[in-house]
């Protein structure tokens, strides 16, 4: 089954290049690694001229906000124009266990599973010593995080729960992802779009199999939490969201952005805005 893997990348360079040498050092290595670049002119040179060999793939910016919807379509339709028959996707901050592609390829050619969202499992890492991360040892570092599912080695556990579905870490046949028919790419910026690919899934009758054996390990980088960096990304992705599945997603940090006074629900229209509640007391006091 050829394989091809997918990232997406704009600047984490020493990120993407760790996630290089996890590839190179797996059981098996992929027939194709595709890192589609937005607007990120300098990525071919990290990449370039080491196994395994890497296509880059131009991905414009148009707006100033990263399109990673249409990055990882574009990335797929490279990879599938290229004889791919497995998609895994792995975002640049995540480095591949050893046997991460062998898990997945197995997933894929079991018959119970092949037509599923191929979901493996990630563990958060803690800020590297002053060497960075040893390969060999980022098992040790972490455990795979609590709020998914984590079946042990050689389990593939089959579920309906697609809004646990998140794009770290997963894996399609090509006849899956045409299937489930790609990212919509309404959503630009940070959140959504992968809470919006598990529904896709979902509408098209594609269940989640969650694959043990299969670890990512996701480098540490700083964050907000919640992410008030990304708030008017997430209020109109959020927007985006409802108007096409009919529910809110991303409700634990809409609720931590009011809570802040950053954003405000209308109760008559149930539209989230940016700012505070205009008709709140606390934030008229004073």
């Amino acid at each position: 089954m050829r394989t091809a893997v997918i990232t997406l990348a704009a600047g984490r360079h020493q990120h993407l290049v760790l996630q290089h040498r996890g590839l190179a050092a797996g059981s098996r290595a992929p027939d194709q690694y595709v890192v589609v670049a937005m607007d990120d002119p300098e990525l071919g040179a990290e990449v370039g001229g080491r196994e395994p060999l890497a296509t880059v793939v131009d991905c414009p910016v148009t707006n100033g906000n990263l399109p990673l919807a249409r990055a990882r379509n574009l990335g797929a339709a490279r990879a599938v124009e290229y004889g791919a028959e497995l998609l895994v996707f792995l975002d640049v901050d995540c480095v591949p266990g050893e046997q991460l592609l062998e898990r997945y390829r197995q997933a894929a050619l079991d018959s119970e599973h092949r037509r599923s969202l191929l979901c493996g499992t990630v563990s958060y890492l803690p800020p590297p010593g002053p060497y960075g991360y040893r390969l060999k040892e980022l098992g040790e570092l972490a455990e795979p995080h609590p709020g998914r599912p984590a079946p042990g080695p050689g389990e593939l556990r089959r579920s309906e729960g697609h809004t646990l579905f998140w794009s770290l870490s997963f894996a399609v046949t090509a006849e899956t992802w045409h299937a489930v028919g790609g990212f919509c790419e309404e959503y630009e910026g940070y959140g959504g779009e992968d809470t919006d690919y598990g529904q896709r899934a979902r509408a098209a009758g594609v269940p989640l199999t969650w694959v043990g054996g299969a670890p990512a390990f996701h480098q540490h980088h700083p964050v907000c939490d919640p992410p008030v960096t990304h708030l008017h990304d997430i209020l109109r992705n959020a927007e985006t969201f409802h108007r096409r599945w009919g529910w809110w997603p991303m409700t634990d940090w809409l609720d931590a952005f009011a809570e802040r006074g950053l954003a405000h629900r209308d109760p008559a229209t149930g539209r989230w805005s940016p700012g505070p509640d205009p008709g709140h007391p606390r934030d008229n006091a004073g």
